[in-house]
């Protein structure tokens, strides 16, 4: 079994790079790496084709294997386009905070889907309880292929790939890069870039969730997929960021609907939350540095949810809702422009 080359797989990856001009001011320059633009809608196309790749190439994975994983929508959704391409079956065990486009993807794509519903007993963690379910298929069928992105080192060796691009789109010169975290692979591929190829100027900014715990948060209730873990991820290290900034669910909200509104940028939450990341440290940023901000999705994956008002009031409340329909999040960015 191979991947041929010439494909859609062969899409993956040199992803373009946008400068944002009105969403920010000119200084610093701020550009937008826009991983929505791979062929399956998401950063995720990279590890979920890496570790494929790097199946079949040890043994692991032929025409008659089973394709196991817990996602909470783009993993999955990546992992389905390639299953279908490549023949394969494949199961996706998901929790209820999955969109419903998600869903639908998932499923058109020929994946086979498993809802999973009640938390973890022992850390009361619904991804954990993903994780356990995905683990107990895989245990369940004789040749099977559990991917487990979060443990997966080839989740983090992929994004070596997206730390080049962005070096070479630039020359460079790249002062500070916001990646929002979940799994820790993008996080952890482009540091070990980094430093693997000792370059030093480049300040990495984690962007983690409020009620996440990978940099030793509070527990509490997020609402955003793919932003934030309730668990620590086994692909997280100690020192992979410079700094991490914690982002409301109701700030990534305003970051989204403000990179709409701005720039034109239908961006997914973790894509609303590093730019409000960047939002928060700016008085930290020098007017001359470059910053390059890490976009892993796209935003019609959340047209139920984040661009929904009905969606925003139920979850914020109708006042909340109001602020953003009148500017707030306009409001914000212009405060952020006379910041800087």
């Amino acid at each position: 079994m191979e991947i041929h080359e010439g494909g859609i797989m062969s899409m993956v990856g040199n992803t373009p790079l946008l400068q944002l001009r009105k969403a920010v001011a000119e200084k610093p320059r701020v550009f937008a790496k826009l991983e929505g633009f791979n062929p399956g809608g998401s950063t995720k196309d990279r590890p979920a084709l890496e570790i494929i790749r790097h199946g079949i190439k040890q043994g692991k994975i032929d025409e008659d294997t089973t394709i196991v994983e817990s996602s909470s929508g783009n993993m999955g959704i990546a992992l389905a386009q390639f299953c279908r391409v490549l023949g394969l079956r494949f199961i996706c065990v998901i929790d209820s905070r999955a969109t419903t486009q998600n869903v639908q993807l998932l499923k058109t794509y020929g994946a086979e889907v498993e809802l999973v519903t009640e938390p973890d007993r022992l850390s009361g963690e619904l991804l954990q309880a993903r994780i356990n379910r995905a683990r107990q298929i895989a245990e369940s069928i004789p040749k099977s292929f559990l991917v487990n992105q979060y443990a997966n080192i080839y989740n983090a060796i992929a994004h070596h790939r997206t730390m080049k691009e962005i070096v070479d789109q630039l020359d460079g010169k790249v002062d500070y890069l916001f990646c929002a975290a979940s799994s820790c692979g993008t996080l952890r591929g482009c540091a070990d870039y980094l430093a693997q190829n000792n370059i030093t100027g480049t300040k990495i900014y984690a962007v983690d969730a409020v009620g996440s715990v990978i940099f030793g948060g509070k527990k509490g209730k997020r609402l955003i997929p793919g932003h934030g873990s309730g668990i620590t991820p086994p692909l997280y290290q100690e020192g992979l960021a410079h700094h991490h900034i914690a982002v409301s669910d109701f700030d990534c909200v305003a970051g989204c609907r403000l990179l709409l509104d701005k720039e034109g940028l239908l961006v997914g939450g973790s894509s609303g939350a590093a730019f409000m990341g960047l939002a928060q440290t700016r008085h930290e940023i020098s007017p001359s540095a470059t910053c390059v901000i890490l976009f892993p999705d796209r935003g019609d994956r959340y047209l139920d949810t984040i661009f929904c008002d009905e969606w925003v009031a139920a979850q914020f409340g109708s006042q909340e809702s109001e602020k953003l329909k009148a500017g707030w999040a306009t409001e914000k960015t212009q405060h952020f422009r006379r910041a800087v």
